[in-house]
């Protein structure tokens, strides 16, 4: 795999993994409209392991703060300590549907929706979904306001998650919206609720290249991709959390339409 290549990929990773606009739908259009021979899984992992490293980077002082309230040590303040706990558990039942609709479609994800047609309807129908969204009252203005409730509903839009196209962060942010929440509140609980999914794919996907290894010619790749990907996918979440504090999705419902219309027209004129 040309070094460019690695490095190009890496960056549309870290950009379209956690601003609305779906990483996997980005990553296969790019190799397609430009020519690229597909990557492969062992740099799909690479990918997703410097997506993993960037959400773990931006929230690990939350995570350990969640994970020794659960563990019942530390010194916070019990009020704390009932939030953190709270929010634990409710991103684990948030995960549930991702991981099951991961499980039962994985294949057809990678194989029979991975289509443009499919993409772009798919960037589309969740761009209006998410400007009716932008229309709900936002009250929830913080982590410690969402409800047993929001976790369930954003748990299970994350379950869609799986159609290319759709996006994790796209669809669980417009399920954030519908549930009231703010706009910034969306961005951090989609990317808390990311973390345990990506995690998995992460040790999925590695487990299956473990026996062979990482051939000669792509571990500088592999290299590259988890580090440019966790760098520019650092640097994306820290913009778009201070985006939303002042801004809506607007920009991207709109991005998303007018991609989706471009690769729905391309991919009818393949089939036709």
């Amino acid at each position: 795999m040309p070094i460019y290549q690695a490095i190009v990929l890496a960056v549309v990773q870290g950009l379209t993994e956690f601003l609305p606009i779906s990483s996997t739908a980005h990553l296969v259009l790019f190799p397609w409209l430009l020519g690229w021979k597909d990557p492969g899984l062992t740099f799909d992992v690479a990918l997703h392991a410097g997506t993993l490293v960037a959400v773990l980077l931006y929230f690990w002082r939350l995570w350990v703060e969640m994970l020794m309230a659960v563990a019942g040590v530390g010194g916070a303040a019990p009020e704390k300590i009932s939030e953190h706990r709270r929010l634990f558990w409710f991103l684990m039942l948030g995960t549930i549907p991702g991981g099951i609709a991961g499980l039962l479609f994985e294949h057809a994800a990678e194989e029979q929706f991975r289509q443009p047609l499919v993409i772009g309807l798919a960037m589309i129908i969740v761009a209006l979904l998410m400007w009716a969204g932008e229309r709900v009252q936002h009250s929830k203005a913080a982590l410690k306001d969402v409800s047993f409730v929001d976790s369930v509903v954003v748990g299970v839009a994350q379950a869609f998650a799986v159609i290319p196209g759709v996006s994790r962060s796209g669809v669980t942010m417009t399920g954030g919206l519908f549930r009231g929440l703010s706009r910034e509140t969306c961005a951090r609980f989609s990317f808390l609720l990311s973390t345990p999914l990506i995690a998995g794919a992460v040790l999925k996907k590695g487990w299956e290249i473990h026996h062979e290894g990482i051939p000669a010619d792509m571990r500088l790749p592999f290299i590259l991709g988890v580090i440019v990907s966790g760098l520019v996918g650092v640097a994306v979440i820290a913009f778009l959390i201070r985006y939303l504090e002042r801004r809506t999705f607007k920009i991207f419902v709109v991005y998303r339409i007018v991609l989706g219309v471009i690769v729905s027209i391309l991919g009818w004129g393949l089939r036709h």
